[in-house]
């Protein structure tokens, strides 16, 4: 963590949120059979992985698990640059009949959601979709909000949430960072 940035959740804390959010899917979903998780890349699909192991640890079941590349369902295409980086999508399952949990790291103003909501559209018609999220961070633009929420961290337009995983950063965190002045 820098001296620019505030603190919102350390490791353990991190942790716990989704041992929480793990007990919350299990509570709306008695029969996991139908379920099945669908993590956002970059962060979401690590978010993903974790939730995984701890719906296994709490229902003894392996929750199958996709991952989804949303790169060219952005709106905002243009923006990101001439080459954007295109990764794979994985879903090894059939999408019919299933619940799908969408895992991302932060929640801000629905774009991405809405992306995703594209791109798996493209692969089938899910039974349901939730969403679940590390961080809501406010400010949406379009109508969508999270199933299950890790942390609700209020925020200005001028901060950024940055969430930091061990598998791709080093270490687990999420740090607010900007504000005044930035």
């Amino acid at each position: 963590m820098t001296s620019q940035e505030r603190a919102a959740l350390d490791a353990p804390s991190l942790d716990r949120t989704l041992v929480r959010i793990a007990h919350e899917i299990r509570e709306q979903h008695k029969d996991s059979a139908a379920l099945a998780l669908v993590g956002i890349r970059t962060r979401g699909v690590y978010l993903a992985e974790r939730l995984q192991k701890k719906l296994l640890e709490i229902t003894g079941t392996e929750i199958p698990l996709g991952t989804l590349d949303i790169t060219m369902y952005r709106d905002d295409l243009s923006e990101v640059g001439p080459n954007p980086e295109v990764r794979e999508t994985k879903l090894p399952f059939d999408l019919k009949q299933k619940v799908i949990i969408l895992v991302d790291d932060v929640l801000y103003t629905g774009r991405t959601i809405r992306a995703a909501l594209d791109a798996l559209n493209d692969y089938g018609r899910p039974k349901m979709i939730q969403l679940a999220v590390l961080v809501d961070r406010g400010h949406r633009e379009l109508p969508i909000r999270a199933d299950y929420v890790g942390k609700n961290i209020p925020t200005s337009v001028k901060e950024r949430v940055i969430i930091r995983i061990k598998e791709v950063d080093g270490r687990d965190e999420a740090v607010i960072t900007g504000g005044k002045g930035a």
